[in-house]
């Protein structure tokens, strides 16, 4: 493949080009791409619904594609120290805005979690997310290859802290998706496995807690169980979306369920898809996760760089369990969880936040031949030959 850099081009866009993931890039874009197909077909139905212009929500869709391409792509010319130091200032940005949320942000549906900054509504959860995983990452990195560092004890004063705030909102799916992976990062770096008993129990309760003091919770869990309820309406229109489509769909804009369901653009834009493009279209989709999910893994993996390997997994664990459930939702095979699909459903704040994770992925996992590794100011001490690079 012909290119304009050359393999001896020395400038920053020359080592970029020739040591980022091009194939990883090319699936993400796909995703991009097919979600502003469905954007075009699932959201003129919605502004409708709400009295807007036809074009609205796809308007503001395409407005948010470019913005969170440049972030992609200037986020994965980042060394991994530059990494480390966006994830911290993001990080603490985003924990003072969620604090912020809940004294000055608008209730939607029962929860506060928008806040308005110049006009613009941001989700301020959504930008946690990315930031705390590389900032666990780090100290859970640091506290296996430095003696006498308790990364481990800082990092769960931070998770407690996010816990803590996203529960006063109150959003309990957020919650569990962040302690998740910040389970699946304090298991890799080395949790004893009595902790992850104890851990295990935790969430359990927790769960049980939520079910019991949330009622958006518990009526969504109930019509889970109880799908002939009033309540299950959107679930039910978008299984029988997908019956509708069948294998090759109605065809691009002669679905219904559009016209029906208010969040179809949203959560549920997955059901257009079934709908207007068929089975054929929904496998492709969830190829394309997967795709990025498995070339992620396998780069992260050849890596001997401790925080790489966390970082990166927790990323794409995020990444994953994050369109998990909202596919799994729109299928009726778990309670609804009000989670975007990332990279396709109309949303501003989870579209960039997606794209700085990713850009934080590719940056990450960008080849570094000849690099020399030193582990000489985490106080010298070799896990397993794992290191954490000096740039």
């Amino acid at each position: 493949m012909r290119t304009t850099f050359s393999r001896t081009d020395d400038s920053i866009f020359g080592r970029w080009w020739w040591s980022i993931d091009r194939w990883m890039i090319t699936a993400i874009i796909s995703i991009i791409a097919c979600g502003a197909i469905l954007a075009l077909a699932a959201s003129p139905a919605v502004a409708k619904h709400y009295d807007l212009d036809t074009f609205f929500f796809a308007r503001r869709h395409f407005m948010i594609i470019p913005i969170s391409l440049i972030v992609m792509f200037g986020v994965s010319l980042l060394d991994r120290r530059g990494v480390r130091q966006l994830a911290v200032i993001c990080f603490g940005l985003s924990v003072c805005l969620l604090g912020f949320t809940l004294l000055n942000g608008a209730e939607v549906k029962g929860a506060i979690r928008w806040i308005k900054l110049g006009g613009v509504s941001i989700q301020p959860s959504e930008f946690v997310k990315p930031s705390f995983i590389i900032v666990s990452a780090w100290m859970f990195a640091a506290w296996r290859l430095k003696e006498n560092f308790p990364g481990y004890l800082v990092s769960v004063g931070l998770y407690l802290v996010v816990v803590a705030l996203l529960l006063m909102q109150p959003d309990v799916g957020m919650t569990i998706l962040i302690s998740v992976v910040w389970g699946v990062q304090f298991f890799l770096a080395g949790l004893p496995m009595l902790l992850v008993l104890v851990i295990g129990l935790i969430f359990i309760a927790g769960g049980f807690t939520a079910y019991f003091n949330f009622t958006h919770v518990q009526s969504r869990i109930d019509r889970f169980f109880d799908p002939a309820g009033s309540e299950a309406f959107q679930v039910a229109r978008s299984l029988e979306a997908f019956r509708n489509g069948g294998i090759f769909g109605r065809g691009p804009g002669e679905g219904h369920v559009k016209e029906i369901l208010p969040d179809a653009h949203a959560d549920f834009i997955f059901a257009v898809a079934g709908e207007e493009f068929g089975l054929v279209m929904t496998l492709f989709i969830v190829s394309l996760f997967l795709f990025i999910v498995l070339r992620g893994f396998i780069r992260a993996f050849k890596e001997i760089d401790l925080f790489v390997q966390l970082a990166v997994v927790g990323l794409l664990v995020q990444f994953a369990l994050q369109a998990i459930i909202n596919m799994a939702s729109t299928l009726n095979l778990m309670p609804t969880k009000g989670m975007t699909l990332p990279l396709m459903s109309y949303g501003g704040s989870s579209m960039v936040a997606s794209a700085i994770g990713l850009g934080m992925v590719l940056a990450l996992t960008r080849e570094r031949p000849g690099q020399r590794s030193t582990w000489r100011d985490l106080g010298g001490k070799d896990m397993g030959g794992r290191l954490i690079y000096d740039e």
